[in-house]
């Protein structure tokens, strides 16, 4: 059954200030949905380097994100498909790591900030963007 994949700007706006955005991005978690062990990864990259949160702070949001989602483990088949998916689709290497990700785990929606709106993957993901409407 296809479903959601979240990118990690989509998940940072739950500890931001922006009220619009944490609660657009609150109202899709309800809906469930799945991350990859990438999306972890570059949370905490965001959470210590630009938010400035302490390890236990950046430790207990992510322990909050994987409450909610189940996370995907990088495998070498997804990098491989990553790979493929940069290449072909001209995506940073760490966006199409997600979007491997996202079709590995048959999701037909990616909610992106950054990456292009409306961009169809392989024929069958979709990438969103969750705050175009709102701002």
């Amino acid at each position: 059954m296809p479903g959601s994949f979240f990118d990690t700007n989509v998940l940072l706006y739950l500890a931001s200030g922006d009220a619009a955005k944490a609660g657009r991005a609150e109202e899709l978690l309800d809906a469930g949905g799945t991350i990859s062990v990438q999306v972890l990864n570059e949370i905490v990259n965001v959470a210590r380097r630009k938010m400035r949160l302490s390890w236990p702070e950046t430790r207990a949001f992510l322990s909050m994100i994987r409450g909610l989602l189940p996370a995907e483990p990088l495998t070498i088949e997804c990098h491989e498909t990553g790979l493929r998916l940069a290449e072909r689709y001209g995506l940073s290497v760490f966006d199409a790591m997600i979007a491997a990700s996202a079709l590995q785990t048959d999701c037909d929606t990616l909610w992106s900030e950054d990456m292009q709106d409306g961009m169809t993957i392989e024929k069958r993901l979709r990438i969103v963007n969750p705050f175009k409407a709102v701002a």
